[in-house]
């Protein structure tokens, strides 16, 4: 059977495994659960059973892979592979190699030791940093012969089966407190002309200075970065080309370069990385901050990129952004971050740094996971249910999603008749308004979501009324409607309602 593959359908971009298109309801582990597989075994998968999870995104460490130069273990990744193969998931693998969150900290300790071979970016006050530049070849060729070997074995263990489905190259690149690497061997690269390639996309010549001005430090480290991850990405393609791809921390107050990891894959630098890491298949933001709705749109196919979401915000006020998503922009993956939390007891919660995440400007309440478990769990059954009506109607105009902001509410326009979305009021510790609706037919209309009213509406300057044949609460069990309560009478006098816990409604109107 085929590998796991990407393919733009007519402007709309499907996953497909083992031959079926695929949406990953997800969630991506904590940095260090996958080191130990008891751990895992007793601390992990038995609170990730509740949540409805279709995909577990884990890590996988260089400095475990090959703790000796040319001695590889794997017994980790096989272990991780067979325990998702009882859990009955698919695993996305996170490669943690030369960069992670801006720093080389899952390096192995014959590459930390050696910082003349692997030399460390410098700041521009001449200050060593923890991060190997971009621009050392050897560390690069290092990486990419252990990622090599990390394909190859995937391959053998896993080709038949594909447990194994996308795999994430490095995570969160970028150089941070600095607005670009200034050791010499950067300074030297910095001074000499764009490549050609770049020249063509922008239409500049000259230095980098010359060509991009303001631009230019960010630009150079993001063009250095692509380029090392497309060595690494091709080097382990070769041996097994599942789709690759990469993650962006996102650009944050007070928005310069350095402020955030800088050469990463954001919205601004995407087309850089386009050219020089052609074995990337998509560009996947990590969502911590609190313009989902923007974010989405900079990421998603209107840009040339599948809407791919590997870390999410912890919050219940976020766990509404999954129908928004999907809905709105053909996501093929939500995942929140730290997932073995979410059903956790409050004791088993992972404790963070406050002070950490004060310097790293990253807002606290996205990693408030309280309450969220249960919302995301329904979240996650109702969509699991109906992925094969969602992908029938994927980038028809039939489909779309919608998220509360600052409006009282929206009005989304459809065929024949517009529906009038009402958002409940925002309550502390609980989800955000938001949904998706299908137009199955002309006046029949399927609603998924959370905290919203809805009024039906005939088309502006159609002089005719709308009204409700039938208003049906219930769920897709594999694929298929099942009605529960028919609504009518009080509850259906001023329109129709979906309460404050993920609920789905089924409408024939006239």
């Amino acid at each position: 059977m085929a590998l796991p593959y990407l393919k733009n359908e007519d402007g709309v971009f499907n996953l497909y495994v083992d031959g079926i298109p695929f949406i990953a309801l997800a969630g991506e582990i904590h940095n260090s659960s996958a080191s130990d597989l008891t751990y895992m075994q007793q601390k992990v998968w038995p609170n990730l059973r509740g949540l409805n999870l279709n995909t577990v995104i884990v890590p996988v460490y260089w400095e475990l892979t090959e703790p000796n130069q040319g001695e590889y273990d794997f017994q980790l990744v096989d272990g991780i592979i067979e325990q998702a193969r009882k859990e009955n998931v698919r695993l996305v693998l996170l490669w943690f190699g030369l960069w992670k969150n801006g720093k080389s900290s899952y390096v192995p300790g014959w590459v930390k030791r050696n910082d003349e071979t692997y030399f460390q970016a410098v700041y521009q006050n001449k200050g060593t940093s923890d991060t190997i530049s971009p621009l050392c070849d050897e560390a690069i060729k290092a990486d990419a012969t252990a990622f090599r070997q990390l394909m190859a074995h995937l391959k053998k263990v896993d080709s038949d089966r594909h447990t194994v489905i996308m795999v994430q190259v490095e995570n969160e690149i970028g150089f941070l407190e600095s607005d670009r690497d200034y050791s010499d061997m950067a300074n030297d690269q910095f001074n000499l002309a764009i490549p050609d390639e770049l020249g063509v996309i922008f239409g500049k010549t000259g230095t980098w200075k010359e060509a991009f001005a303001d631009d230019a430090e960010e630009y150079f480290m993001a063009y250095h970065y692509a380029r090392a991850v497309e060595h690494i990405a091709r080097s382990g393609s070769e041996e097994y080309p599942l789709p690759m791809f990469v993650n962006a921390w996102l650009e944050q107050f007070p928005w310069n370069p350095g402020s955030y990891p800088t050469g990463g894959p954001i919205a601004k630098v995407m087309p850089i990385w386009k050219a020089a890491a052609p074995t990337i298949c998509l560009y996947a933001p990590d969502i911590y901050v609190k313009n989902f709705m923007e974010v989405c749109e900079e990421y998603s196919a209107g840009n040339g990129n599948p809407l791919f979401i590997p870390e999410a915000r912890r919050d219940a006020a976020s766990v509404t952004n999954v129908f928004y998503a999907i809905g709105k922009h053909d996501a093929l993956c939500f995942s929140p971050f730290g997932i073995e939390d979410f059903l956790a007891p409050p004791e088993d919660f992972a404790e963070y740094d406050m002070g950490l995440l004060m310097n790293l400007n990253i807002d606290f309440s996205a990693f408030d996971v309280r309450g969220s478990g249960p919302y995301l769990a329904r979240s996650y059954e109702l969509l699991g249910n109906m992925t094969g009506i969602i992908q029938k109607y994927r980038g028809t105009g039939k489909m779309t999603g919608f998220l509360q902001n600052l409006e009282p509410g929206c009005i989304l326009s459809f065929s024949k008749y517009d529906l009038k979305i009402t958002y409940k009021i925002k309550q502390e510790g609980k989800p955000v308004s938001g949904g998706l609706v299908i137009e199955v037919a002309d006046n029949e209309f399927i609603l998924v979501g959370v905290g919203f009213s809805v009024e039906v509406l005939p088309k502006r300057g159609v002089p005719s009324k709308t009204g409700y044949v039938r208003i049906e609460e219930g769920a897709f069990i594999q694929e298929q409607w099942v009605r529960g309560r028919v609504l009518n009478g009080d509850e259906a006098a001023y329109g129709f309602a979906v309460g404050s816990f993920p609920s789905a409604l089924r409408v024939e109107l006239y």
